[in-house]
């Protein structure tokens, strides 16, 4: 159950209390935060759904946090419900739900976090004539689309043949159009996206380092082009971002190769035997990420877990505030908790594959499948090698 899902799970069992006379609301929330718990929570997932709701609904918080309690423990997928503090719900998911999450994303594949939550809207996006502009734009109507929008572009002068060339814009965005002329349904017109503009042309960095240079800042941030950091982009080494994200997906293409040809696949389940402690990379050590110590599976590999997760909420929230630069920083948030995790998929030395091979290879594939569909998403290629 992915965070999105179990979101829609809580605000079900509040319309179910409604509709049954426990609880008095004249007006639902649109939907429930749900996150990680914080000090003195437990679960997988906590929420301040009955704190929102007590002064509305005339009763205490707890009391009403123990009413939501009891109907969740009915649904299929959590196995319990805490309620702590003033009120805070902390529910524990099923111990399978690691496992059906990877299995969602592989089956999902790159189209993991799209939705039909804008079905039936019309959006439509206005740039000014500048070539962040216009990528970012067409940023955004790639997320538009993956929640079911349908986005319509407009330019203030149509797009320069190198901005369609290289940075791969479309070449048929309609120019001088005042926004606000559309006739479609739904969000309606957005005000013109006039972020900061690059310094410098930044077409000599090419697609993929461009559009990254670009969409990886806030739009609001100058973009690092034309200034000492500028080869930065260019750099293959772990100081640069889109380097980190695109090799760690290149890896989890190299992992699948390698298991092939070493005679398993991926298959979804518990991370480690029974009874095993921390995942070492060579049998002589622990694994450590940055010198923090050993690197276990509840501690990194979940970690990993909730971001992909989350994947859906970034998707949403991207497309919501129209803001690429949230997708992009989430990606490298997935590439860099995903690393430590790389050197104990595949067995070592004359060590026989095991079903917790199988689980990590598959929990590495579908890291590799949403850094590959966020890049997309960004208009950016995700290589196969690098």
């Amino acid at each position: 159950m992915t965070p999105v899902e179990l979101s829609r799970t809580v605000l079900h069992a509040v319309r179910r209390a409604v509709d049954e006379g426990e609880l008095a609301v004249a007006v639902l929330p649109e939907r429930v935060v749900v996150a990680p718990p914080g000090p003195g929570g437990c679960g997988d997932y906590a929420t301040n759904v009955a704190l929102q709701l007590a002064r509305p609904a005339g009763q205490p918080a707890p009391a009403l946090a123990e009413l939501l309690r009891t109907r969740l423990l009915r649904t299929d997928g959590i196995s319990d419900v805490v309620v702590t503090g003033p009120g805070f719900l902390n529910i524990s998911l099923d111990g399978d739900a690691d496992g059906r999450l990877v299995r969602d994303i592989l089956r999902a594949g790159l189209r993991y976090g799209h939705s039909d939550t804008l079905a039936g809207q019309t959006v439509e996006l206005h740039a000014a004539h500048d070539a962040r502009a216009v990528v970012l734009m067409d940023a955004v109507a790639r997320v538009l689309r993956s929640q079911g929008a349908r986005p319509r572009l407009t330019c203030a002068g149509p797009p320069e043949d190198a901005w369609v060339r290289i940075l791969g814009v479309p070449s048929d965005i309609p120019s001088d159009i005042p926004a606000g002329t559309g006739t479609g349904t739904g969000t309606g017109t957005d005000a013109p996206l006039r972020p900061v503009p690059a310094p410098v042309d930044p077409t000599p960095l090419g697609r993929d380092a461009a559009r990254w240079a670009l969409l990886h800042p806030a739009p609001y941030d100058r973009p690092h082009i034309g200034d000492s950091r500028s080869e930065q982009h260019l750099a293959q080494r772990e100081t640069n971002p889109l380097f980190r994200v695109r090799y760690a997906h290149a890896r989890t293409r190299a992992l699948l190769r390698n298991a092939a040809d070493l005679g398993f696949t991926p298959e979804p389940g518990p991370l480690t035997p029974e009874g095993d402690g921390p995942l070492t990379p060579e049998g002589d050590g622990p694994l450590t990420s940055e010198g923090d110590g050993p690197v276990t599976v509840d501690g990194e590999a979940q970690g990993l877990i909730q971001l992909l997760a989350d994947h859906p909420r970034v998707l949403a929230a991207t497309a919501a505030h129209r803001a690429p630069d949230r997708l992009a920083r989430h990606l490298v948030a997935v590439a860099d908790a995903l690393a430590p995790l790389l050197p104990s998929v595949l067995p070592l030395g004359d060590e026989k594959p095991s079903a917790a091979h199988r689980a990590r290879l598959a929990l590495a594939e579908a890291a590799g499948t949403v850094l590959a569909g966020g890049l997309s998403l960004l208009g950016i290629d995700a290589p196969e090698h690098l």
